[in-house]
């Protein structure tokens, strides 16, 4: 898919349409676990299935997981990584999304869907972190960076593009050559975290109660 292409803008719109009037939290959940469900059968039916490429160790599939089980049975510390999680990766995954398929592809539906719904479950969760919840948040993303790098060892592939850049357009490609820019994203991935608690602790002193 084309970045800003007339496809990419429409999922876009309808990504801010279901943050203004979202489902209920069960039904996004169900909702996020079947297009999962649904992408994984769509790579194995047309026989493009790699465990390269298709195994759930990227970042965003691990925000998907947790926005399923935090919409699911809502715990503050699972809201509290998807605070974190969905207003990085997933925004960034949907503004520059790494879709070789476009519309009316199933997996152009599926990756939106998950993607754009773990924006929706912040707001459906009203997901804010509590005191400290950057350095929480940021362990587990080193945790599971850790678990990427062992499945790129293991099977040749390149998640969470710890081998090598994605061959679209990104943040990446002004953080410099492999590693350098890994080193200058998990910075910039700090950076942004602790932004975004700033910005939650804001919002926590400021809504009623």
């Amino acid at each position: 898919m084309a970045q800003f292409s007339p496809e990419h803008i429409a999922a876009l719109v309808a990504i801010a349409a279901a943050m203004l009037r979202p489902p209920p939290p069960r039904v996004l959940a169900v909702i996020m676990a079947g297009a999962f469900v649904a992408e994984q059968v769509a790579y194995v039916v047309t026989g493009e299935w790699r465990a390269t490429l298709n195994l759930p160790l990227q970042l965003s599939d691990a925000v998907t997981f947790v926005a399923i089980a935090a919409l699911w049975r809502p715990r503050p510390r699972l809201a509290e990584l998807l605070w974190f999680w969905a207003l990085t990766a997933s925004l960034l995954a949907t503004l520059t999304p790494d879709l070789a398929q476009s519309f009316p592809d199933l997996r152009d539906f599926t990756y939106f869907v998950t993607h754009g719904g773990a924006l929706v479950a912040v707001v459906v969760l009203r997901a804010l972190p509590q005191p400290g919840g950057m350095w929480r948040a940021y362990a587990a993303t080193l945790t599971w960076t850790a678990v990427a790098a062992v499945g790129d060892v293991v099977t040749g592939g390149n998640y969470m593009f710890l081998r090598h850049k994605p061959g679209h357009a990104s943040l990446l490609e002004v953080m410099g050559p492999w590693p350098v820019y890994i080193a200058v994203g998990a910075l910039f991935g700090l950076a942004l975290f602790a932004a975004l608690q700033r910005a939650g602790d804001r919002l926590r002193r400021s809504s009623p109660g």
